[in-house]
């Protein structure tokens, strides 16, 4: 099983969010849907902009509490070197599976 760390903005260069999960897909539906309650949803935090792909949780989670130590200005240099946009990543990974509606299993998740 794959386990992902991921950054979600609220805009370009807005608010940013870290996470762990290990359906990818189906969180960033989620917080996009305003499924669940709290700071994303608050604060309209739903912009995939960076993810990372790890091959156990423990591997993610220490990702995870690394980047919420890091500054401000890293996180965003993390996200520009392959996101100089900040483009939502969400159609990317998610492809057909955004059309119906449901979020699909992480093993269909490319990228």
């Amino acid at each position: 099983m794959q386990y992902y760390t991921y950054m979600l903005a609220s805009a370009y260069k807005g608010t940013l969010y870290i996470g762990v999960t290990s359906d990818l897909v189906r969180r960033v539906w989620e917080h996009r849907n305003h499924v669940v309650e709290g700071f994303t949803k608050d604060y309209a935090v739903s912009r995939l902009v960076w993810f990372e792909v790890h091959a156990n949780a423990e591997a993610a989670i220490r990702r995870e509490k690394r980047l919420k130590r890091y500054k401000r200005d890293w996180k965003v240099e993390l996200i520009e070197a392959e996101n100089p946009n900040w483009d939502d990543l969400f159609e990317r990974i998610s492809g057909a599976q955004s059309q119906a509606g449901v979020p699909g299993p992480a093993d269909q998740v490319g990228g």
